[in-house]
């Protein structure tokens, strides 16, 4: 299958190679002269702007989305139903809030053009090597793209959700999970740094990663973070928030449907801006490790 891929960042670039890697053809396409430079060295083509991006598919057209939520994607899609052609598909991969993907979907419907909002996890390495994808939105077209979408993936890593919006959805409320949990690792290992005994953490994260009930990724990066530095001690204990833990805190309470642990999660990441704690310094290098964010460092910044 042919692909164009608008956003070639960390996540677009990584897909871009592993669909290279499953035989499909992708045309990329960045306003960074210097991000379609460096996939163009991989051997993926690049387009000089949407107008050719578009003129080098084949009609349906699939357009695979990797931006930053809000205006860029936005913008993007108001572009795309003005340049597309019926039947076309519209892909947004990004942690769009599942709102606006419903909103996206009426965009797209008005000119008969399909879409599908892609809930995309795994982080960088998942890009690359196979992501979890959630996927909403036109039937029609996901039948059309499911077989590439499935190569892209992990072994059972990606399922169809149903209609506009549930694909953004299900990849919101993973996220907030994903913040209790990255906040009660980050807090149990506090405690066991200062309990008073002399722990190895690299060996409590080593152990608790072989046979324990919280066995997992974050707990391998977590191993893998401590080797690296065991006391953190040059990490800033600042840990971003981007945003899916408040529209999953926001979205429970018009519905009525608690979520303390969520809701407190994103509170302590919030508090990481006044104090630096261990806990807060754990969850900055966990986002390192799945997701490429930056780490604040006390003389300057590592990625």
């Amino acid at each position: 299958m042919k692909i164009g891929l608008i956003g070639l960042g960390k996540m677009g670039a990584n897909l871009a190679m592993n669909f290279k890697d499953h035989q499909h053809e992708v045309i990329g396409y960045d306003l960074s002269e210097a991000a379609c430079e460096s996939i163009a060295e991989k051997g993926i083509q690049v387009a000089k702007d949407m107008d050719d991006l578009i003129a080098k598919l084949d009609k349906p057209r699939v357009l695979w989305l990797m931006l930053p939520c809000g205006g860029p994607t936005d913008s993007t899609i108001d572009a795309l139903s003005e340049k597309s052609a019926a039947d076309d598909i519209v892909i947004d991969g990004g942690n769009s809030r599942y709102t606006d993907s419903m909103q996206h979907a009426k965009i797209c419907a008005n000119k008969q053009i399909r879409f599908l909002d892609c809930g995309t996890s795994g982080g960088v390495s998942g890009a690359r090597n196979g992501a979890c994808l959630m996927v909403g939105g036109d039937k029609s077209a996901f039948d059309v793209v499911k077989d590439a979408l499935a190569d892209v993936a992990v072994d059972q890593g990606m399922t169809y959700t149903g209609k506009a919006g549930s694909g953004h959805f299900m990849k919101m409320v993973h996220n907030g999970i994903e913040y209790g949990m990255m906040q009660a690792i980050g807090e149990g290992f506090q405690l066991m740094k200062e309990s008073g005994f002399d722990y190895d953490l690299v060996e409590v994260a080593k152990k608790w990663n072989h046979g324990s009930v919280i066995r997992g990724w974050l707990m391998e990066i977590v191993q893998s973070q401590l080797e690296k530095d065991p006391d953190l001690a040059d990490v800033v204990g600042e840990a971003d928030a981007s945003g899916e833990a408040k529209w999953t805190v926001e979205t429970a309470l018009e519905k009525n449907i608690s979520m303390p642990v969520t809701a407190l999660s994103l509170m302590v990441r919030s508090a990481s801006k006044d104090q630096e704690k261990f806990s807060s310094k754990m969850v900055a290098v966990m986002r390192n490790g799945f997701g490429g964010h930056n780490v604040k460092k006390k003389e300057n910044v590592y990625e």
